[in-house]
């Protein structure tokens, strides 16, 4: 089903720290009570300044538009069906446990009406489980492993960024698009879900559209390790012309930072699968030929749409920087719970609609997003898709970073089919 959805509005709260603050208009703007809505990203740690800060700022940009009821359409309502939206944000640095407590205390302690968050697969894997039995709406809004929904069944969670299969196999089908002959390939990615779901993803691919390629052994350097240089070393050593990377955050950063001296750039081709981030921070450091992907059309692959526009307008005029893709979907996963919010709102008599029917709505949903059509297809409804995007590094004469040989690819091209396994599905040859 489509939503037809009204647009929304604006509100967005000043600095927040490590820790949790409550941030949003009061029930005196628009006279009905507030939604109370969980915020969880990085917002200490390696993860904060590529990922966690630039998250917040885009969820208080996107805040306080909602309020102040100045989103294009189909969002230009204020707030949520009328009510203001107020954010309570919580730090994702410190592990799982901490994460599952700090969950609770949202639920529990600050009752709240849902939770947006989760750039970390692991902690969308345990925060899943946790969700479904405190029986709260959450909506993850940027972790990519495909187990969530592949390996488990929830009614109260949602996912509206798409999975990391989509980045692997749109990385494999690039370099078969551009005619990249490949002999021998490797990786360096997180030795954690989304690492290891990446790369077998990609390695997967390859042996569909490479079948001829040799494998160097890859490597799986420690989450947040501070040196890579015996992972380095290693590929530097092997003949692998290609490498991929769903290194993300610091990672990324230190990938590229130790990598680019040692020649890894310039002598071999990389792919950084999500690496658009670490491009804005770290671009005149990257070499030209490094592949890029943004998780999606987000970034430097955002389409001309008056709602992507805007969104870049909002968040640059706050911060004097471009917005990158996690800033997009932090975006995405606002306007898909004020979607949801809205049209059960309407289907329950304009009155304030329950969760379930909030959840009813969700489900199976097709929402206008900041890079493009939203599609809620798989986990049985909770589980999004969209389009994808790669591109190659190139340096302009004026020094600033374009990307070259864009190539864009459909959702359905490098995304499973309902109820099919990542894996399953690549190894029939991407058949749908």
């Amino acid at each position: 089903m489509r939503f037809s959805i009204r647009q929304v509005a604006r509100a967005a709260a000043l600095g927040v720290s490590a820790g949790v603050l409550s941030l949003g208009l009061g029930t005196s703007a628009m006279g009905a009570d507030p939604i109370r809505i969980g915020v969880v990203t990085f917002l200490s740690g390696p993860a904060a300044g590529t990922f966690g800060v630039p998250v917040r700022d885009a969820a208080n940009a996107v805040l306080e538009e909602i309020n102040a009821g100045k989103v294009p359409a189909p969002y230009a309502t204020a707030g949520f069906g009328g009510a203001p939206i107020e954010f309570t944000f919580v730090d994702e640095a410190g592990g799982t446990t901490k994460q599952v407590t700090e969950f609770r205390n949202l639920v529990e302690q600050k009752g709240v009406d849902a939770v947006i968050g989760y750039v970390s697969s692991g902690d969308c894997l345990s925060i899943a489980p946790v969700a479904e039995e405190l029986k709260k709406l959450t909506v993850m809004f940027d972790c990519g492993s495909p187990q969530v929904f592949e390996e488990g069944e929830y009614k109260y969670v949602f996912r509206t960024g798409a999975t990391g299969t989509m980045d692997s196999v749109a990385a494999a089908m690039y370099l078969d698009r551009r005619g990249v002959e490949v002999n021998m390939y490797t990786g360096i990615n997180q030795n954690y879900a989304w690492g290891h779901d990446s790369w077998n993803d990609f390695k997967a691919s390859m042996d569909q559209l490479y079948p001829d390629a040799e494998l160097a052994t890859p490597q799986f350097p420690k989450f947040l390790a501070p040196q890579m240089g015996s992972e380095i070393s290693a590929i530097m050593s092997s003949n692998a012309e290609v490498v991929h990377s769903s290194n993300w955050g610091g990672d990324a950063d230190t990938l590229i930072l130790q990598g680019v001296p040692r020649g890894l750039f310039s002598k071999k081709r990389v792919i950084l699968t999500v690496g658009e981030p670490n491009l804005a921070k770290l671009g005149k450091q990257i070499p030209d030929g490094t592949i890029i992907g943004a998780r999606g059309t987000f970034g430097y692959f955002a389409p001309d749409t008056e709602l992507s526009r805007w969104f870049k307008e909002a968040y640059e005029s706050r911060h004097k920087i471009q917005p990158t893709y996690p800033t997009y979907k932090m975006a995405n996963a606002i306007l898909g719970l004020k979607a949801a919010w809205e049209k059960a709102q309407e289907a329950n008599g304009g009155k304030r609609p329950s969760q379930d029917q909030i959840i009813e709505a969700f489900e199976h949903a097709t929402f206008e997003g900041t890079g493009g059509e939203v599609r809620m297809a798989l986990g049985k409804g909770h589980q999004a898709m969209y389009d994808t995007a790669y591109g190659t590094v190139k340096h302009a004469e004026d020094g600033s970073v374009q990307m070259a040989d864009v190539e864009h690819f459909a959702a359905d091209e490098v995304t499973p089919p309902e109820g099919i396994k990542s894996l399953d599905w690549i190894n029939s040859g991407f058949k749908n």
